[in-house]
């Protein structure tokens, strides 16, 4: 047998080679292998005129260029990959369902040099990062009920010898209407449609401290955007998010867009929901090839997490009405417009085998029953999601249950909106979620936030933020009215690229006050 032997030499630049072969049994090929700014690579740019010009080497322009390539194959190896390593912050990957801070999920954020640690809810319905900065009005960090229980902190500019203002020629600043000129520093305002709760200051950067995933955890470093929040209001002031918001959306300013803008992840990440109220989040997280997804409806004005509901199961019954909803995290309960919510509601009673609670002025929820006392969950009539590509989103617990006066009610957790559908932290409970804003798809699968093994990367250590217990009861207090939560539909302007977009969107949060406490379902 005779083989067919060729040697030639490749440069690691694109050059297609078209070779020609005469008729033999086999072939073997050797290369010799000459990087891209190499002499012999040089020599062979100066005889065919490939290439203009080669940086000298040991030039900056010289190492300039190796950099950039070593950013675009790593660039790529993330996206085409799901295992590469991800991000989660310096204290760790842990986030806790807070009942007390209007039942969102938190988590702590290291900012600054020297850094300083902020108590921050995780919010994938608005954009801006942003913590209590120079302020005029913020949330006491002293004398309130929730200061007793956790630390927090008041970001000072002076302080931070990293710090720098963000001014109005940015491309992120989206408010230069307002600005005094080119270089002053840029002003920000964002309103959300919960009892008048908004949030503005200026625009700063600084460096988030974060920490690798995987089995040698390396420290990183990333400069962000995020607002100093000089004057808060509404719920900001008492009931959530004392100590800041950590926005996650799709805008260019979100630190998920950062990330992924610089190199350091892919673009995406993953929230665990956990029954017992502790989560996890990741930055570049994809999840794993068997979890279930559905596309983004995207808003290329203001795109966000939303996406189409095809059918609903409650019990036994079908449901074939299509619908849009926005995924968020930030809001603690899930809300429905008609026709969908008495449809849904409507069903769900006609197959509880409980008698319906009186209405009560302390309850948001509509459809509650009194919980007698051999009450068995799997009476209560379960409720599922099809998404658009016939995915399915089980709803592992689709009620609440409230302490009133010494008796159990248990809740339909949905709360009647008048603007529009979102599936609120409450109905994500049991998944591990991921935002894939590369596939441009929402993905989930169910998740032990505990269990390692089956994610794509390692969980780092937990942080400091205190885990809270599983919160399947409430004691009523007070809350606000959910008509109150629908009375005002602002415009927010958010940071962007284009100083002349304008987003308008709805915020509605569930900040009731309650006080949750164990109490499983027999």
């Amino acid at each position: 047998m005779s083989y067919c032997f060729f040697k030639t030499s490749l440069f690691l630049i694109p050059i297609l080679l078209l070779l020609s072969f005469g008729s033999c049994n086999g072939r073997i090929f050797t290369f010799e292998m000459h990087h891209r700014f190499s002499d012999e690579v040089k020599q062979w740019s100066d005889s065919t005129g490939r290439f203009v010009k080669f940086p000298p080497k040991g030039s900056f322009e010289y190492f300039n260029a190796l950099v950039l390539r070593d950013w675009l194959i790593r660039g790529r190896r993330l996206s085409d990959s799901e295992s590469e390593s991800s991000l989660t912050f310096s204290d760790g990957n842990s986030t806790s369902r807070i009942s007390s801070l209007g039942f969102l999920h938190y988590t702590t954020v290291k900012l600054g040099t020297p850094g300083m640690r902020f108590m921050v809810a995780l919010d994938t319905g608005s954009d801006l990062f942003w913590v209590p900065c120079d302020c005029g009005k913020c949330a006491p960090t002293e004398g309130a009920t929730y200061a007793s229980e956790f630390e927090l902190s008041i970001y000072n500019p002076k302080i931070s010898t990293t710090n720098k203002k963000v001014t109005c020629n940015n491309s992120l600043c989206a408010q230069r209407n307002q600005c005094l000129g080119t270089f002053s520093t840029c002003p920000y305002m964002v309103s959300y449609v919960s009892a008048q709760t908004s949030t503005s200051g200026i625009l700063m950067e600084d460096v988030m401290h974060l920490t690798t995933e995987d089995k040698n955890p390396e420290r990183v470093e990333a400069y962000v955007t995020f607002g100093c929040g000089q004057v808060q209001s509404g719920s900001f002031l008492d009931i959530a998010a004392p100590n800041g918001l950590f926005g996650l959306g799709m805008e260019k300013i979100s630190v998920p867009s950062v990330l992924a803008r610089e190199g350091l992840v892919a673009d995406s990440f993953s929230m665990c929901f956990g029954h017992d109220g502790v989560g996890r989040i990741s930055f570049g997280d994809k999840g794993s090839s068997d979890q279930e997804e559905t596309p983004f409806n995207l808003n290329p004005s203001h795109p966000n997490y939303n996406i189409t509901v095809t059918r609903v199961r409650v019990g036994t019954t079908l449901i074939d009405d299509e619908f849009t909803a926005l995924f968020d995290t930030g809001t603690s309960f899930t809300y429905l417009v008609d026709p969908m919510y008495t449809t849904v509601s409507e069903s769900f009673h006609s197959q509880a085998q409980d008698k319906r609670h009186s209405p009560d002025s302390r309850i948001p929820f509509e459809y509650c029953y009194d919980m007698s006392n051999d009450a068995n969950a799997s009476l209560i009539p379960s409720l599922s999601l099809t998404m658009k590509g016939n995915s399915h989103f089980t709803i592992n617990d689709p009620i609440i249950v409230i302490s009133t006066e010494g008796e159990l009610v248990y809740c339909l957790a949905i709360v009647k909106s008048s603007e529009l559908n979102i599936i609120g932290q409450n109905y994500m409970t049991g998944y591990r979620v991921v935002f894939d804003r590369e596939k441009l798809v929402l993905a989930w699968k169910k998740f032990d936030c505990y269990d390692i093994e089956e994610t794509n990367t390692a969980l780092a250590g937990t942080n400091k933020t205190a885990a809270v217990a599983p919160a399947m009861a409430a004691g009523i207090k007070t809350h606000n009215n959910s008509s109150e939560l629908h009375k005002t539909n602002q415009t927010i302007s958010k940071s962007s690229s284009s100083s002349n977009q304008r987003f308008k969107t709805v915020k509605i949060w569930s900040l009731f006050r309650f006080v949750f406490i164990i109490l499983p379902l027999v």
